[in-house]
C-alpha cells in the first residue's frame, strides 16, 4: 500500500525546503566572496582563472534559477530517498485466449442409426464434420491487491457468444478462504474443475452429465497451508442460461461442497496419492430435470449441405428427456495416482432425485482413465485446486530439435439413466487416446471412441468415432 496523500505532501514540501535552503546557503556565499578581498583557490583545471569565474557565476546564476523554480511549484521536486513500499498499479490486466478445433469421422451400426432416429435410420445418421469446439477470449486480472476477477467469452459454444467463467474474487475473506462471486464452476468432481486446456481426453466422462457445472452464485474456498487438503462449498441460481441468467420463484437454488487431500505427495514423478468427494443439492426453479449426454465427443453446427432429415450435431445417446422433479442429491467420490509417467484418475456419481407425486429415482456413472508418457514426463499437480495440471515437454519442438512430449491414454467411461418409469438408456464408453504436446500451449489430439448402447426400447447399438483436435492456448 502506497503513502497516504497528506504524507506524500509533507515529503514533498519537506525536501523543497532542504533544497531552497542550500541555494540561499551557496548564494549567500557566493556573494560575501564577490565583496571581500579575491581568495584564491585550489586549481583544479588547466583552464585560465578568468573561466573558472564565469562557470561560478553561471552555476550560481542557474541555481537562483531553480530557487526561483522551486518556490514557484513550476517543478517536480527531486526525490530526497525512495518510497520504501512501491505503489501498485491497479487495476491489472491481461489477454488470454484458447482455440480448440475438432474433426470427427462417425463408423455407426444400422441398429444405432435406427435408435438415434427414433426408428428412423436416416434421421440418425450422424454425419463427418469439423468445428471449433471452443473459441475462448477472457480478460483476467487484479481489481485491487486482494480482489482478481475474470470476464471469459465462448464464440464457439451454442448460444455464442456466450459467457463462461466471469467472476470477481476477494483474498482472505474468512481467515485464509477467498471469496468467489459470479458465474463459475461450481466444486464438484475432479473430471469437472479440471481445465479444458488440460483434458487427457477430447471430452470429460459420461458421468458430467450429472453436474451442475457453471451456475451464478458464491463460493468459499481454500486450502490448508501445506497444501495437503483443499475445501469449498458453494451457493447458487440453478439452472443458469448461456447468459448467466436465472429466473424463477419455485426453488431455482442448489450448493455443493467438495473435500480432497493428498494421501501421499513424494514430489512431481515420485508417488502421489488423491482421494477427495463431494455432495451436491439442486432444488430447480423449473420443477424438471434433464439428463443426457453424447459419446464424449461433440460437433454443434456442421454448416450447410446436410441432408434433410440427419442430424446437424451430434445427437444425445442417452436421455431422460424432462421429468418433473422437486429436488435432486448428488453424490460422487474420486480418487488419482501419479508415479513417474504414470498417473490414473477415477470417480464414482450417484444421483437421486425425488419426484413429486411419484417414485424417486437413482441414476449413476463411473469412469476410470490411466495416461503414460512415452518421452518422460510426469503429471502436474495443482495442490491448491485439487486436480491435474498442464503437461509441460521436457523438450519443447521447435528450434531446439525436441520432440515434445508423446502421451497414451485410455478410459472407461459409464452412464446409467434408467430406473422405473424413466428410460434414458445407458452407455459405455472405451476410449483410446494419443496426445502430443509440442510445447506447453500447443498439442494435437487423436481419440478414438467405442461406443455401446443399451436403449430400453431398440436394444443394444455400436457405433465407433475418430475424432482428432488441434489446441493452442495463450
Amino acid at each position: 500500500m502506497g503513502y497516504p496523500l497528506e504524507q506524500a505532501t509533507r515529503g514533498r514540501g519537506w525536501c523543497r525546503a532542504v533544497l531552497a535552503s542550500m541555494g540561499v546557503v551557496l548564494l549567500g556565499s557566493l556573494t560575501t566572496l564577490d565583496a571581500q578581498e579575491p581568495v584564491l583557490l585550489p586549481a583544479v583545471t588547466d583552464q585560465p582563472q578568468v573561466e573558472s569565474e564565469s562557470n561560478i557565476q553561471w552555476e550560481l546564476q542557474r541555481l537562483q534559477q531553480q530557487i526561483d523554480e522551486l518556490r514557484a511549484g513550476a517543478v517536480t521536486p527531486v526525490v530526497c530517498s525512495p518510497d520504501p513500499i512501491a505503489k501498485p498499479k491497479f487495476p491489472s490486466v491481461r489477454v488470454t485466449g484458447l482455440i480448440q478445433t475438432d474433426a470427427l469421422w462417425f463408423d455407426q451400426d444400422e441398429a444405432n442409426r435406427t435408435t438415434l432416429g427414433a426408428g428412423d435410420p436416416v434421421r440418425g445418421d450422424i454425419q463427418d464434420g469439423a468445428d471449433f469446439r471452443r473459441a475462448r477470449l477472457a480478460a483476467t486480472g487484479q481489481a485491487w491487491d486482494n480482489v482478481s476477477y475474470m470476464l471469459e467469452m465462448d464464440f464457439g459454444f451454442p448460444g455464442r457468444p456466450s459467457f463462461m467463467d466471469v467472476w470477481l474474487d476477494i483474498d482472505d475473506v474468512v481467515g485464509s478462504n477467498n471469496l468467489r462471486i459470479g458465474q463459475f464452476r461450481q466444486p464438484f468432481g475432479m473430471d469437472g474443475l479440471t481445465s479444458v486446456r488440460e483434458m487427457t481426453f477430447l471430452e470429460r466422462g459420461l458421468p458430467f452429465a450429472f453436474l451442475p457445472f457453471r451456475q451464478i452464485g458464491a463460493t468459499l474456498y481454500g486450502c490448508d497451508s501445506d497444501e495437503v487438503m483443499t475445501w469449498a462449498v458453494s451457493g447458487f441460481r440453478y439452472p443458469t442460461d448461456f447468459n448467466g441468467g436465472n429466473i424463477g420463484d419455485n426453488g431455482g437454488y442448489g450448493m455443493a461442497a467438495r473435500l480432497t487431500g493428498l494421501l501421499m505427495n513424494n514430489g512431481p514423478g515420485r508417488g502421489l496419492v488423491h482421494l477427495g468427494g463431494g455432495y451436491s443439492f439442486v432444488d430447480p426453479s423449473n420443477d424438471s430435470f434433464q439428463y443426457r449426454s453424447q459419446p464424449e465427443v461433440g460437433i454443434f453446427e456442421t454448416g450447410g449441405g446436410v441432408p434433410a432429415a440427419a442430424p446437424t450435431f451430434v445427437p444425445p445417446f442417452v436421455d431422460t428427456g424432462i421429468f418433473q422433479a422437486n429436488n435432486s442429491n448428488l453424490f460422487n467420490v474420486e480418487f488419482a495416482t501419479a508415479l513417474g509417467s504414470f498417473y490414473s484418475q477415477s470417480e464414482f456419481y450417484f444421483v437421486v432425485v425425488d419426484r413429486p407425486g411419484q417414485s424417486t429415482v437413482g441414476f449413476t456413472g463411473a469412469y476410470s482413465q490411466v495416461g503414460y508418457f512415452l518421452t518422460g514426463e510426469s503429471r502436474t499437480y495443482n495442490s491448491k485446486g485439487g486436480v491435474f495440471g498442464r503437461v509441460k515437454p521436457n523438450h519443447s519442438v521447435g528450434r531446439g530439435g525436441g520432440l515434445g512430449a508423446w502421451e497414451v491414454a485410455g478410459r472407461w467411461s459409464y452412464l446409467d439413466l434408467t430406473d422405473d418409469d424413466i428410460l434414458g438408456g445407458t452407455l459405455n464408453d472405451l476410449t483410446a487416446g494419443l496426445n502430443w504436446y509440442i510445447n506447453p500451449f500447443t498439442k494435437f489430439q487423436f481419440n478414438y471412441i467405442y461406443a455401446m448402447l443399451d436403449n430400453p426400447i431398440y436394444g443394444d447399438s455400436e457405433a465407433g468415432i475418430f475424432a482428432m483436435r488441434a489446441q493452442v492456448d495463450f
